[in-house]
């Protein structure tokens, strides 16, 4: 299995206080403070309607 890269949400301030999202087949996004909790699990098309949805 490849390993996921990782990048900080655009919208994360300097503060620690942010999520880390991870593109595939699927999208994963989980706390950066708290990776060893898991994460979430988006399916391509359930991502693409959160992110329809959060910039109306």
């Amino acid at each position: 299995m490849t390993e996921r890269v990782w990048h900080k949400a655009s919208y994360s301030s300097g503060s620690g206080s942010c999520v880390e999202v991870s593109e595939g087949t699927e999208t994963l996004v989980r706390d950066t403070q708290n990776r060893e909790l898991g994460y979430l699990r988006f399916e391509t098309k359930e991502w693409s309607a959160l992110l329809n949805t959060l910039k109306k």
